[in-house]
């Protein structure tokens, strides 16, 4: 056994530092290719510090971007996978209706890039939808298409698994080991809160706290970290709005952030509904009350439900917290460390990276391995921020 400071004696392939849902499919991908693996955690496992918990999220193909939607006929393959070996449900299928204008960009590229892909859907007229879907009142006119094959992903359920796959692989988990210092190199050093570990390459995966670990190696991405109000809204007829009723998930594009909304399940009676946007908060103190000025979202999301979802009482029954970390462009960060090319960084991930993870891993595992990714990587490379600190580089 290694003394107190003294590196532990095996030198790993990889070391990936968090175990969120994207740190954990990293870990999944390089234990299942036989590489020796070590996926830390500061946390103690389950926790509901980052954004990986909870017991919902939503899986679609409706993307506006291409380098998204590309994506997700993978992302969908590896799920089945894991649910497959895992042996327990992960995912149930809803559906998806997108809202918005027919003049909407967004909702336009939506459309192609489902049309594109064969995702099978319907496009509904602002009275079609009513008549269809009689619990949404399209309070603006918009119009809506659907994406048949989303659904909801079980959130806590899904990284549970993913982790017993680590292990199941040969990988090792540790949680409740905090990393207090990282010293790049041919080989990198690790010391954490419970040992210190050595490894050929690392993979820093940490959610809210990515920075505070970059920041000794010199980079500083322009991640804003935002505290997320996950709101709970009461059926005024039980199951009115439900899987069982078959209400979709619902993504509303609106400006400046989208609302979105999973059927009553995880709670009896209660739909789940929120706004994409949140409070700029330290990871630390994300239980602090936000200050006066903090977004209105839970006023924006009453006023939504008030005028789109008439089945709804209109006051959040239940209010959870979460956070998102956000890039300006609401794009992901997968990149090498510009001056460490064994350091590999998976950042940014703007509350749409969940449904993601499967290929988001797979991605931090082949540049770890430095191979060629699967996938155009040019809109997840650092050096399209035209304007990091001068420290950054």
């Amino acid at each position: 056994m290694a003394a107190a400071g003294e590196p532990h004696s095996s030198l790993y392939d990889t070391i990936v530092v968090g175990a969120g849902i994207q740190g954990s499919f990293t870990a999944y991908h390089l234990a299942k290719r036989g590489r020796e693996t070590l996926l830390l955690e500061q946390f103690p496992l389950p926790h509901s510090r980052g954004s990986s918990h909870g017991q919902s999220r939503i899986i679609r193909h409706a993307y506006p971007q291409e380098h998204y939607a590309r994506m997700m006929a993978e992302s969908y393959r590896l799920w089945e996978q894991l649910e497959a070996e895992a042996g327990v449900p992960l995912y149930r299928q809803t559906g998806l209706l997108v809202l918005g204008a027919n003049t909407n960009p967004e909702f336009q590229h939506c459309c192609r890039t489902l049309a594109q892909h064969d995702v099978p859907g319907e496009l509904f007229t602002t009275e079609s939808l009513h008549e269809r879907f009689p619990g949404i009142r399209p309070y603006c006119g918009e119009v809506g298409v659907s994406d048949r094959t989303a659904g909801v992903l079980s959130a806590d359920r899904a990284l549970r698994a993913v982790q017993d796959g680590v292990r199941r692989c040969g990988g090792a988990l540790r949680d409740g080991e905090k990393v207090t210092d990282i010293k790049p190199g041919v080989v990198v050093t690790v010391t954490t809160s419970g040992g210190v570990y050595q490894a050929k390459s690392l993979v820093i995966t940490a959610g809210p706290w990515a920075n505070k670990l970059l920041a000794p190696l010199g980079l500083q991405l322009p991640l804003q970290t935002l505290r997320i109000n996950v709101c709970y809204w009461k059926e005024k007829v039980p199951g009115a709005y439900g899987v069982s009723a078959n209400f979709p998930c619902f993504l509303a594009l609106r400006t400046p952030h989208h609302i979105y909304g999973l059927p009553s399940n995880e709670y009896p009676g209660l739909v789940k509904i929120c706004y994409h946007a949140g409070s700029p908060a330290d990871p630390e103190e994300r239980d602090r009350p936000p200050e006066a000025s903090a977004l209105p979202d839970i006023q924006i999301l009453q006023d939504f439900v008030n005028k789109y979802l008439p089945g709804l009482v209109p006051e959040p029954a239940v209010v959870e917290h979460c956070m998102y970390t956000n890039t300006p462009d609401e794009d992901f960060v997968l990149d090498r460390h510009p001056k460490f090319s064994n350091i590999v960084i998976g950042a940014g991930f703007s509350g749409h990276g969940f449904k993601l993870a499967p290929v988001v891993g797979k991605l931090l595992c082949q540049l770890s391995v430095g191979e060629e990714p699967s996938y155009a990587m040019e809109p997840f490379r650092i050096r399209r921020f035209p304007a990091l600190p001068a420290a950054a580089l």
